[in-house]
């Protein structure tokens, strides 16, 4: 089935961009089970709704991180769990914000370009199965709201991939 998606306003405030995201990528994942598919809809859907540098994803297999469907400029193809801002938050389970990527112990500059980040996991029976990293070209890019929307988003997902397992 296709969609057809109004064009996100570059118009509204954040909130209300990524409200309606959200409906997008409802929208997008009902109908397809396919989780690569979805993983690369949605990570369009973020990259051109928001603008931002990068956004994608890392799938875990066996206890790394490796590159998932994306959007943006060519990026690290493995990260061990405890590594960088990605590995770091795969291994706390918990949303990472990092104002600026130069403060963070051990930050893997997959882009020069990256000034700030944001990490969500998704976490399923205790194991992170895979985290949603969008960069962004600015400083403090990130705040509380993205935390709360992302973390919807990847709610989202893990309840159409990850629910029945």
């Amino acid at each position: 089935m296709s969609h057809h998606f109004e064009e996100i306003s570059v118009d509204l405030d954040r909130e209300a961009k990524y409200k309606m995201l959200l409906r997008q990528i409802a929208a997008v994942i009902e109908d397809e089970s396919d989780l690569v598919a979805n993983l690369a809809n949605i990570a369009a859907l973020i990259k051109f709704g928001l603008g931002f540098f990068w956004a994608g994803f890392y799938i875990e297999k066996q206890g790394e991180l490796v590159l998932g469907p994306y959007q943006g400029p060519v990026a690290c193809s493995r990260i061990p769990f405890g590594k960088g801002v990605c590995g770091t938050s795969a291994q706390s389970k918990e949303t990472i914000i990092v104002r600026n990527v130069e403060d963070f112990p051990g930050h893997i500059a997959c882009s020069s370009a990256s000034k700030s980040e944001i990490v969500v996991p998704l976490v399923k029976d205790n194991r992170t199965r895979l985290i949603l990293d969008i960069d962004s070209e600015h400083l403090a890019e990130f705040t509380e709201l993205d935390a709360q929307y992302l973390e919807k988003i990847v709610v989202l997902i893990k309840d159409r991939h990850f629910a029945a397992t």
